[in-house]
């Protein structure tokens, strides 16, 4: 009955109050890291503890509705800076706040014990000898221990965890909490090395503490009066019920601290069934290897090998025998793929079966084959004289070429082989791909003829492919960093003297092979079907250069080039130029398309009705390169351009000069006769000049006025209206 009404007693107040709206609101700022004091309860997610159970019959006997706030600073002395908290909870006496203000505390709530914790049960010096480890956040009871005693030695730590670790390593003698939290702490698996020293036990005060102002000093007055109305009775029953609550639960770590012995000797037994296991599996993963090594060395169809097997074999051959002179072939079925078309699948892996069977008949020890793919077969043979390739066609090529012959159908194989010599230095850098890509440019020249046959290795065969892919392969590298320039080649009114437009050239700086001429990146693009990219991204940069001029107050044309490859019946380029205007805001007009002369012959309808659209749009069409070997005057009826740019091939090339200078007076005429502009391209001596001036030509361009230059250089150029 007694410990009923005790209860009871306890919380009529909160049913006295309940029914109330009019408390005013306290704001309590606490810690919530030291359990059973302050803590979070996983259940509810709320404060709660001993201390939140005293603050909330202090606050309620006061008048106060209290709401408990977690303090979110490091330190308290930092949460008394925050105006959020109306109090802060506790303080063993009234202390400086970290930004140096005073502070009021309140009556105290409780006496809470603080003790020592040390590493084992060995006795401790006197207090003031001692170097103690505290949290962090206990920085105001520090600064109450330090007035108790001045030459205590107090290192401060984050975590529990950290204050541990400097005690086990002597950094510190002994840690100091208040007993209730070591109660809990200390429950924790890995620390039962650890004791408290009941010896050294010193008593600190509770108290709530809160900036020295008015409003202050009013909150902390109302607080004493309600810790006057606790009864130490009442201070007991939340001290009992807390610490007689099993509140630590062990987690990962301190189950297995726990039953680390257990999951050692797990683990051993584990760890060497493993290793059995490992062991077990290495070797059938070794045999399955082999097995695999053999599926990927061997080629299914032939038997003999495939390519990695005999780029491994092919190199160990060389290795090892150095002294033999090898030759590397690379062979290849022409139009392999009409064999199956016509004979059959069937008959043509017969075919490659057949191949495989008579080659290695031939070779021996020091020699292998293998399939590289579909109808391509390499050979590594020793060189021994030269009626071996005589026995070689005999016993293997003729058989191959002669086998559907001989079975009786019209059909004959053409063999195209390439052969690489190896040299010294093969052996000594042994580079298999390196050698059967030499093998393989070599075929490709017998297979580019449209016949059968054998073609040696050259070097000069390599460099040409190496360039082609150096260029073709590092093109959207180089267009991405800006490697390649669009540079302007002025073209001249010879009547002004002023410069009349430009042409739009474009100059690649590689960034590992130095400057490229366009006459060898360009027929290299155009073979590879990528001079869209560079002719487009040349486009597009000649727009920009026309904005930004235009916004100068300078208005300039400019021509650009395309090419032949560029026109397809899958792109429409007249719009993509029309687009390129709308997005810059230039003029059609200050965009002139040169089409070269040989594309109107190659392509001729489709190209004239691009050339038609252009127009429709109010671009300029210019036909270049006229009179360097393909001009004619249907061209000239049958191609609907605004300009003609007269190649001078009739003024340098070989032949009869005064017919030159007859042909070329006679096409200005013609040109003007049929209403079209005339540029003559290729000026390089004032006598050309001169010449061209006088019958008629106005506008040239070529480096007797001006070499392609950089866009800076060009921007620096007086330049007229064009008219």
């Amino acid at each position: 009955m007694t410990s009923v009404l005790l209860v009871m007693s306890l919380f009529v107040p909160v049913f006295s109050l309940a029914n109330t709206d009019t408390r005013e609101e306290l704001v309590v700022g606490v810690p919530t890291d030291r359990c059973p004091i302050f803590y979070i309860d996983e259940e509810t997610g709320e404060v709660t503890g001993i201390g939140i159970d005293l603050i909330h019959l202090a606050a309620e006997r006061a008048g106060y509705a209290a709401t408990i706030k977690p303090v979110t600073e490091h330190t308290l002395k930092e949460a008394l800076d925050n105006p959020g908290y109306d109090v802060i909870v506790p303080f063993g006496s009234a202390i400086k706040s970290e930004s140096g203000k005073e502070t009021v505390v309140s009556q105290n709530l409780m006496r809470v014990p603080f003790t020592l914790v040390s590493k084992g049960h060995k006795s401790l010096p006197p207090l003031n000898e001692l170097r103690i480890g505290m949290l962090s956040s206990l920085a105001g009871v520090v600064d109450t221990l330090r007035e108790m005693y001045p030459r205590i030695k107090i290192e401060m730590y984050d975590s529990m965890p950290e204050c541990v670790r400097a005690l086990r390593a002597g950094k510190v003698d002994a840690l100091m909490h208040n007993s209730y939290v070591w109660s809990y702490v200390l429950q924790k698996p890995s620390y039962s090395d650890l004791s408290v020293q009941l010896a050294t036990l010193i008593s600190m005060d509770f108290r709530a503490g809160t900036p020295d102002t008015e409003k202050g000093r009013e909150i902390i007055g109302n607080l004493n009066k309600g810790i006057a109305r606790i009864t130490d009775v009442q201070r007991e029953a939340i001290v009992l019920d807390y610490t007689s609550r099993n509140l630590y639960v062990n987690d990962f770590w301190d189950n297995l601290y726990m039953y680390r012995d257990l999951l050692l000797a797990g683990a051993l037994i584990i760890t060497i069934l493993a290793i059995l296991l490992i062991r077990a599996y290495g070797i059938a993963r070794r045999r399955q290897d082999r097995k695999l090594r053999e599926l990927i060395e061997t080629d299914p169809l032939t038997g003999i090998l495939s390519m990695e097997g005999f780029k491994k074999r092919a190199e160990e051959l060389i290795r090892d025998y150095p002294d033999n002179q090898y030759l590397l072939s690379f062979n290849n079925i022409r139009n392999f793929k009409f064999v199956n078309e016509k004979m059959g699948r069937e008959a043509g892996d017969e075919l490659l079966r057949f191949w495989a069977e008579r080659s290695m008949s031939v070779l021996s020890e020091e020699e292998t084959m293998g399939r590289i793919t579909g109808d391509r077969f390499a050979v590594l043979r020793r060189y021994k004289a030269d009626e071996q390739l005589g026995n070689d066609l005999k016993e293997v090529i003729e058989p191959v070429n002669n086998f559907f012959i001989d079975r009786g159908q019209e059909m004959r194989i053409q063999l195209c082989s390439g052969i690489y010599a190896l040299t010294p230095e093969d052996h000594e850098n042994i580079d298999v791909d390196k050698m059967l890509d030499y093998a393989r440019i070599a075929e490709k020249k017998v297979r580019s003829t449209g016949k059968s046959g054998i073609e040696m290795y050259n070097p000069e065969q390599w460099e040409k492919e190496k360039q082609i892919v150096d260029i073709s392969g590092y093109l959207p590298a180089a267009l991405k960093n800006e490697e390649i320039q669009v540079w302007y080649q002025p073209q001249i009114d010879s009547e002004s003297g002023e410069i009349c437009g430009a042409e739009a050239l474009c100059r690649w700086n590689h960034a590992r092979l130095g400057w490229i001429s366009p006459a060898v990146f360009i027929p290299i693009l155009e073979e590879s079907d990528l001079i869209y990219e560079l002719d487009s991204y040349v486009w597009e940069k000649v727009c920009k250069d026309l904005q930004r001029w235009n916004r100068q107050g300078l208005r300039r044309s400019v021509s650009v080039n395309l090419s032949r490859s560029d026109i397809s019946e899958g792109r429409n380029i007249p719009g993509f130029f029309f687009g390129l205007t709308k997005k810059y805001d230039i003029e059609p007009e200050q965009l002139r398309i040169e089409i070269t002369e040989t594309a109107y012959v190659e392509h001729p309808e489709h190209l004239i009705r691009t050339t038609a659209e252009l127009r429709e749009y109010g671009f300029q069409v210019e036909m270049d390169d006229f009179g360097s070997g393909y001009s004619s005057l249907h061209m000239l009826k049958a191609v609907p351009v605004d300009c003609i740019k007269m190649d001078l091939h009739f003024l340098t090339g070989s032949g009869d000069l005064e017919k030159s200078r007859i042909i070329i007076t006679q096409v200005i005429k013609l040109v003007h006769m049929l209403g079209m502009n005339l540029i003559a391209e290729g000026v390089e001596t004032r006598a050309q000049a001169d010449f061209l001036k006088e019958h008629g030509c106005r506008e040239m361009q070529g480096y007797y006025f001006y070499k392609p230059m950089p866009v800076d250089e060009f921007e620096k150029l007086k330049i007229g209206d064009g008219s």
